[in-house]
């Protein structure tokens, strides 16, 4: 079947709603690290799949889940030692109190999860969120999506939301200069005043990074205060560890650990499971219990043998080939790359992030902040004609987001900020003076 066939077949039997990457789509056929292959058998630099976390196709990976495989996948109504061990491991990478755990199929399902746990160890329904925040595509988690509701075809913010303002360091107002952290915090704690009467807050739900927020990493301080504010009203904190755990920051294996705090509930997925359909809830045994109400939680799927096997080779490999040191070390030398970059074109406002988390804000005007949503779309397809994938995101689509697998070489990330200056070049930016 040639890719025409596909797209033919894709037009007539699935939704226009799922989108395709790129103006000329990509026919992959293979994965191979930090690359995928097309049906030409031409190899593209991947950028952007935080989900095949330790690589594609890694051979551990996949060795482990064909083994448990070939034996027994069953539910967990049953017992078995690779549910018990993958929870006593997991668990084991998280600060006291967090040993509770639940596994699921996806981020979304485990975001769900965590908005039913809130709510039944707190009485209360409504969730604090911030602007530009994605949580998940379950009815519930679009509710609490501002990227998805305030967007197109989106229907508004719910009464039972409150949305705060993202705690983003460039585009705060002067006012916000000194202190970042405590003028967000403050914002937030203001938002919360604004809780409808006989409505009670049953978590305030971030992301330890913000993805599709725009690769937005909380300022010093934001954090602890805005969790202070959240526990003061009733709410329990969850922490989005979807897209930023496992690692991926570098210096600590969950993106919340570099705010010195600790959540009350942490959501997993994307990583976990490295392709494989995989995500987990993790909390405390107070939140655990009074969730326990003689209502049975139960996932088909959630938690078997094969999926464990699989969670725990993961962990293998990251421990073993130490990824976490890796992006780190690689992450930093690209942001300081990337830096280099931004003194020499004005379309780069902002260079972000942390580890392999990064973001790159292009702007029209640094004065204005104009979002250049046409260059970063230039930018996208100027790197795939040469063989490098990324994307963009975040609320104004003119973030550049990187976040590769965490085998990515430094010579492959060195490549990259080569290519993303030569497709600068071509837009016509120009060194200041």
């Amino acid at each position: 079947m040639n890719t025409e066939e596909k797209l033919r077949l894709r037009a007539r039997h699935l939704s226009s709603a799922l989108s395709l990457s790129y103006d000329e789509p990509l026919d992959i056929v293979r994965g191979e690290g930090a690359y995928l292959i097309d049906v030409e058998g031409r190899r593209y630099l991947d950028l952007v799949n935080n989900v095949c976390h330790v690589g594609h196709c890694h051979p551990h990976v996949v060795e482990a889940g064909a083994r448990q495989m070939a034996v027994l996948n069953t539910n967990t109504r049953y017992v078995h030692a690779n549910l018990v061990r993958y929870a006593e491991r997991l668990a084991g990478t998280f600060p006291d109190p967090l040993e509770v755990c639940f596994f699921v199929c996806s981020g979304s399902e485990a975001n769900d999860l965590a908005l039913r746990l809130a709510r039944a160890a707190t009485g209360g329904r409504a969730v604090l969120v911030l602007d530009g925040a994605y949580h998940g595509a379950l009815s519930a988690l679009i509710d609490l999506s501002p990227y998805k509701y305030d967007g197109a075809g989106g229907a508004g913010r719910p009464a039972h939301v409150l949305q705060a303002p993202a705690p983003d360091t460039y585009r705060a107002p002067e006012t916000a200069r000194d202190d970042p952290g405590a003028y967000f915090a403050e914002r937030l704690g203001a938002t919360l005043l604004t809780l409808p009467a006989g409505e009670r807050l049953a978590a305030f739900f971030a992301e330890s990074l913000m993805g599709c927020g725009g690769q937005i990493e909380p300022p010093p301080g934001y954090l602890r205060a805005a969790y202070e504010h959240a526990r003061a009203a009733g709410g329990v904190c969850v922490a989005d560890e979807v897209q930023v755990g496992f690692g991926r920051v570098g210096s600590h294996m969950w993106g919340f650990e570099r705010h010195d705090v600790v959540p009350d509930i942490v959501t997993l997925g994307k990583p976990i499971g490295n392709g494989h359909p995989l995500a987990a809830v993790v909390t405390t045994r107070a939140i655990a219990d009074a969730f326990a109400n003689g209502m049975e939680y139960f996932n088909t799927f959630g938690g078997n043998p094969v999926s464990c096997a699989i969670g725990m080779a993961v962990l293998d490999v990251i421990e073993d080939e130490r990824l976490q040191e890796h992006a780190a070390r690689v992450g930093a030398r690209t942001l300081a790359d990337l830096r280099a970059l931004q003194a020499i074109h004005p379309l780069i406002g902002d260079v972000r992030g942390a580890g392999l988390f990064l973001g790159v804000e292009l702007v029209r005007d640094r004065r204005t902040l104009a979002p250049a949503v046409d260059e970063a779309h230039a930018v996208c397809e100027r790197l795939k004609s040469r063989g490098i994938l990324i994307s963009t995101d975040g609320p104004l689509h003119n973030v550049l987001k990187i976040k590769p697998p965490l085998v990515v070489s430094a010579e492959d990330l060195a490549r990259f900020v080569y290519e993303l200056d030569e497709a600068l070049k071509t837009l016509g930016t120009r060194r200041e003076d």
